[in-house]
C-alpha cells in the first residue's frame, strides 16, 4: 500500500498542477491590443524664394604683371648706390640706383672726340675741294701756256733758230702740266666719293656718342611710374655687365590674375564676355576684399581649359607678383532660381519638400555655387515645380524617400 502511494503521488502533484495552471490561464485578464504607429522624423523647413542671382565659380589664380620692367645695366660699371629695397614703394622720379659714372666718362669724352675729329675732316674736304677747283683753273691756264711753248719751240726748231735740247724742256714741261692736271680733275671728282665716306664715319661716330650718352643719363635708374619693387639684384661695389638686371620694378596699376577656367565653363564664359565685355569677381586677401573683373580669355587652350586673365578693381595694395588668390566669379545672371543648402540636395538633382507631413520629392537641375552676404555657401538649383514660399525640407535624411513621415522642427 505505501509503495503504491509513493508511486502515486507525483502523479497527483503533477495534475494538481496543471489543474492549476488551467484555471489561472483561463481566468487571467485580457491584454490590450498594441498598435503599430508609424515612425516621425524630425526636420527643418525653409521657405523657398525664387530670385534672379548669379552662380558663383571659384577658381584659382595667380598674380602677375606684363608691365614688369626689368633695369639693366646700360654699361659695364661699378654699382656706386642701391637707394631701395625689396618689396618698397616708389613714386614716379625717385633715384633708385646709380652706377658710378666715373665708368662712363671716358667712353662718352672718346666718342666725342671722335666725333669732333671727323667733322674737322669734313670741314677740311669741303675747303679742299674749293680750292682745287680754284687751283684746277691756273693748272688749265698753265697748260695752254705750256702748249704755246712747245708750238714755238718747234717753230723755232724748224727754222733751225731753236735748239733741240729747247724743244725737249718745252715738251717735259707740257706733260708735267698735263699730268697736274690730271690729278687736279680726278680729286675735284673723287670728292663726292670721299665726302660720303666721312659722312658715313661721321655718323656712326655720332651713333657710338649718343649710344655712350645714353649710357651716362641711364647710369641713374629713376622709377618711371608709382610701383613696388620686386626685386634687386645687386649691391654696392658690385662690377655689373652691360644689359646685366640690376632690378626689377612693377606699377600697381598694371597687376593682373590669370587663372584656370576649367573647359566646361569655357564656351559659357567666352559667349558671357562677347554680351557684356566683362564678368565681375572677387577675393578676400588677409582680411581685404580685393575686387576683379574677367575682360579676356588667353590666346591658347588645352582640353582642361583655358587661362582667364583678371584686371583689379580695388585692392591692389594687397597683392604682390607671384601670390596665389582663390577667386569667386560670377557666371551670368539666372532667372527664377532657389538658393538651397548643400544638406537639401540629394544626388544632385532632387530636393523634398514638405506637404501635409510627408517629403515630396521635386527634381531640380543644379547651376553651381552661391555665396549669401554672410559669406555662406549655398547651391543654386533650378526648378518650376518649386514655387515661393513651399517648405523645403533642408535638414539631410540619410533614408530620404517620397513619402516618408516627418515633422517640422520647432
Amino acid at each position: 500500500m505505501n509503495r503504491l502511494l509513493k508511486l502515486l503521488l507525483p502523479v497527483l502533484i503533477l495534475a494538481v498542477g496543471f489543474g492549476v495552471f488551467q484555471y489561472l490561464k483561463q481566468t487571467r485578464p485580457d491584454r490590450p491590443v498594441t498598435e503599430t504607429r508609424e515612425r516621425v522624423w524630425r526636420v527643418a523647413l525653409e521657405p523657398v524664394e525664387p530670385r534672379a542671382l548669379a552662380p558663383m565659380l571659384e577658381l584659382y589664380g595667380q598674380v602677375e604683371n606684363p608691365d614688369l620692367l626689368r633695369a639693366a645695366a646700360s654699361a659695364s660699371a661699378q654699382v656706386a648706390r642701391v637707394l631701395v629695397r625689396e618689396g618698397e614703394r616708389v613714386v614716379p622720379g625717385q633715384l633708385l640706383l646709380e652706377l658710378d659714372p666715373r665708368d662712363l666718362v671716358s667712353g662718352l669724352a672718346r666718342t666725342g672726340a671722335q666725333v669732333a675729329e671727323l667733322e674737322a675732316q669734313l670741314e677740311s674736304e669741303r675747303n679742299g675741294q674749293e680750292s682745287d677747283q680754284a687751283a684746277l683753273e691756273q693748272e688749265r691756264r698753265l697748260l695752254e701756256l705750256s702748249e704755246d711753248a712747245v708750238a714755238r719751240a718747234k717753230s723755232l726748231t724748224r727754222r733751225q733758230v731753236g735748239s733741240q735740247n729747247d724743244l725737249d724742256l718745252a715738251e717735259q714741261d707740257l706733260a708735267r702740266q698735263r699730268l697736274a692736271v690730271s690729278e687736279r680733275s680726278m680729286r675735284i671728282a673723287d670728292y663726292p666719293a670721299r665726302r660720303r665716306a666721312l659722312e658715313a664715319r661721321l655718323q656712326q661716330a655720332r651713333a657710338e656718342y649718343e649710344e655712350a650718352r645714353l649710357a651716362f643719363a641711364r647710369s641713374r635708374v629713376v622709377a618711371p611710374y608709382a610701383g613696388v619693387v620686386s626685386a634687386v639684384e645687386v649691391a654696392v661695389g658690385d662690377q655689373v655687365k652691360t644689359d646685366e638686371v640690376l632690378l626689377s620694378l612693377y606699377p600697381l596699376a598694371g597687376l593682373e590674375v590669370r587663372a584656370r577656367i576649367p573647359a566646361p565653363y569655357q564656351a559659357e564664359l567666352a559667349a558671357a564676355l562677347r554680351n557684356a565685355g566683362s564678368l565681375p569677381a572677387s577675393a578676400l586677401v588677409d582680411g581685404g576684399r580685393v575686387g576683379l573683373v574677367l575682360e579676356r580669355l588667353a590666346g591658347e587652350a588645352d582640353p582642361s581649359g583655358i587661362d582667364g586673365l583678371f584686371t583689379l578693381t580695388e585692392g591692389a595694395e594687397w597683392l604682390r607678383i607671384g601670390q596665389m588668390l582663390t577667386l569667386r566669379l560670377e557666371r551670368p545672371l539666372r532667372e527664377s532660381v532657389v538658393a538651397v543648402p548643400f544638406a537639401a540636395v540629394y544626388g544632385g538633382n532632387r530636393v523634398y519638400t514638405f506637404v501635409d507631413g510627408r517629403m515630396r520629392a521635386v527634381a531640380v537641375r543644379t547651376l553651381g555655387s552661391w555665396f549669401a552676404p554672410d559669406g555662406e555657401e549655398r547651391l543654386l538649383v533650378a526648378a518650376p515645380e518649386l514655387v515661393s514660399g513651399d517648405p523645403l525640407v533642408v535638414t539631410h535624411m540619410p533614408n530620404a524617400v517620397d513619402g516618408l513621415r516627418v515633422e517640422a522642427h520647432q
